[in-house]
């Protein structure tokens, strides 16, 4: 099924008032409307969506899923910006409309124009989710930059590729939307080699810290891409808040979610995070367990609570720097030879490896 909506609303262009535009190289009639439509698709980078392909949609407040393959669809609950900008007169003709649902199709308001007296006879379009407020415009407006607080970006920021339309022919606007966050998840086992110490640990928290989570991100409309820029604003995010046994080897592994542990990514506890570069001693992922009371060798060692590991993120991605529109799988593997360190270990479980992360396809 492919991922898309396709929704029909009714438009009139907008005169917009910045520091790029030429009031005078567009005539601003009284009246007038303009009938268009969107065909919206979310999808990977450079991968079409095929038939039969379900996807997950992009999160609302409840954190849900759809099951399947990680092609995204917006949340209808939350509106998207639409932007169209007249280059040859360095010209905003659609400000920063706001586009919302109403349970049936889109549909947004406008300033009246008519657009057959637009004296270009191409309009480029670009469109960015989820809607912010306001938004900066570059020099001939040629770029945009939308400002990210820690809701909308909690929300899944996409921005689609830019689109020229004839305005003669307006009446469908493809808009192609591309994930520009990072969706972040990770997986837990316990890989402690000697097999008299397998099997104790309960799983208790999991936290991230250091997370970008706020930054504006300027959408260059010339080159079709675009670049964080961060407001330094970081925060911790607790992952995992539960008491579950941890399983032993790869084979075992699972995916951490909010309480507890499951074996499909898609049931998992995953957010956003802006890209960002990882420096030494700033990102981690802090780990909470537990350990069941056992003997070993005639002595006895009783249950204990509340250990704490730290896993640094540095020196895990290629030149330490997260790409956006791709999803990270952080593994993480717990050794209680860390915990009891004054135990000799004889180490019996091998012929596997955790991986310290995987690079999951663009999202």
């Amino acid at each position: 099924m492919r991922s898309s909506l396709r929704i029909t609303a009714a438009f009139a262009a907008i005169a917009a008032l910045c520091s790029c535009m030429q009031t005078a190289d567009i005539d601003v009639p009284l009246d007038g409307t303009r009938q268009v439509g969107f065909d919206i698709s979310v999808t990977r980078e450079g991968e079409a969506i095929e038939q039969g392909r379900h996807g997950i949609h992009t999160r609302s407040t409840d954190g849900s899923y759809d099951s399947g393959n990680m092609i995204s669809t917006m949340d209808e609950d939350i509106p998207f910006g639409l932007v169209g900008i007249d280059f040859d007169h360095h010209a905003v003709v659609v400000d920063n409309a706001k586009v919302s649902s109403d349970g049936y199709g889109y549909n947004a308001g406008l300033g009246t124009m008519y657009w057959e007296d637009l004296r270009s006879e191409i309009i480029t379009f670009s469109a960015y989710y989820p809607y912010v407020q306001s938004i900066d415009y570059g020099d001939d407006c040629e770029q945009y930059s939308i400002p990210y607080t820690v809701k909308e970006a909690d929300a899944g920021p996409l921005v689609s590729k830019t689109v020229e339309v004839a305005v003669a022919r307006m009446n469908m606007i493809p808009l192609e939307f591309q994930h520009i966050t990072n969706d972040i998840g990770y997986r837990i086992c316990d890989i402690t080699p000697d097999e008299s110490l397998q099997g104790l640990i309960h799983l208790r928290k999991v936290v991230a810290h250091k997370v970008a989570s706020a930054g504006v991100f300027v959408n260059d409309l010339n080159l079709n891409r675009g670049l964080w820029r961060l407001q330094g604003y970081y925060r911790n995010l607790v992952i995992f808040d539960g008491d579950a046994k941890v399983g032993v080897g790869s084979s075992n592994e699972k995916f951490v979610g909010f309480s507890t542990l499951e074996d499909r990514m898609a049931d998992s506890h995953r957010y956003y995070s802006i890209p960002d570069e990882i420096k030494m001693g700033r990102q981690y992922v802090e780990v909470v367990f537990d350990v069941e009371g056992f003997t070993l060798n005639g002595f006895p060692y009783p249950p204990i609570e509340g250990v704490t590991l730290r896993y640094p993120l540095y020196g895990l991605l290629p030149d330490n720097v997260f790409v956006y529109g791709r999803q990270y799988t952080f593994h993480i593997g717990i050794d209680l030879s860390s915990v009891y360190s004054e135990i000799t270990f004889s180490p019996t479980v091998q012929g596997w490896e955790t991986k310290i992360y995987e690079d999951n396809e663009d999202f």
